[in-house]
């Protein structure tokens, strides 16, 4: 049997350097910058940045609960994930979970006072963080350029199913 030869010229990867440096810069940028903010919330307020954004993406709801999956895919964890996660704020007191009426298997996550107190506490450590990271680091126009740039790749969103999930 032949040997065949690989290589890995750009066109054999289908990436140029551009598009590579473009690719891998965002996925540092990323872990860099969630790591430097989840140790800035646990040094200061004990909150990890998931928990922070369980927080105030409940804050942010309909009488301040989501569907346990729909939170799930807002925070960008698993569903395991977001259990344990769940499971550490409530013991917290940070949130509940509630039945859903129409979905014995579904729940619903939502925000206690003493979460949204929390959410007040952490706030101001939070976006000083975003700024001085991140925000500080780019001219308007660099943001512009970036928040345009996310839309058109960000994939067209998915309906959240019926149910309570």
């Amino acid at each position: 049997m032949a040997a065949t030869t690989i290589t890995t010229t750009p066109s054999s990867l289908g990436l140029s350097e551009p598009e590579l440096r473009a690719w891998r810069g965002l996925l540092r940028v990323y872990a860099a910058l969630t790591q430097a903010l989840s140790a800035e919330m646990e040094a200061a307020h004990g909150l990890s940045l998931s928990a922070y954004e369980v927080l105030m993406f409940l804050a942010a709801a309909p009488e301040h609960r989501m569907r346990m999956r729909d939170l799930a895919d807002s925070v960008i964890l698993s569903r395991s994930g977001l259990t344990r996660l769940v499971d550490r704020l409530e013991a917290d007191g940070l949130l509940c979970r509630e039945a859903c009426p129409s979905d014995a298997r579904g729940a619903y996550a939502k925000l206690t006072a003493a979460g949204a107190a929390k959410l007040r506490e952490a706030r101001t450590t939070h976006l000083a963080g975003v700024r001085a990271h991140f925000l500080d680091r780019l001219s308007p126009e660099d943001q512009s350029a970036l928040a345009a740039a996310w839309e058109r790749v960000l994939p067209s969103a998915h309906a959240p199913g019926p149910g309570c999930g």
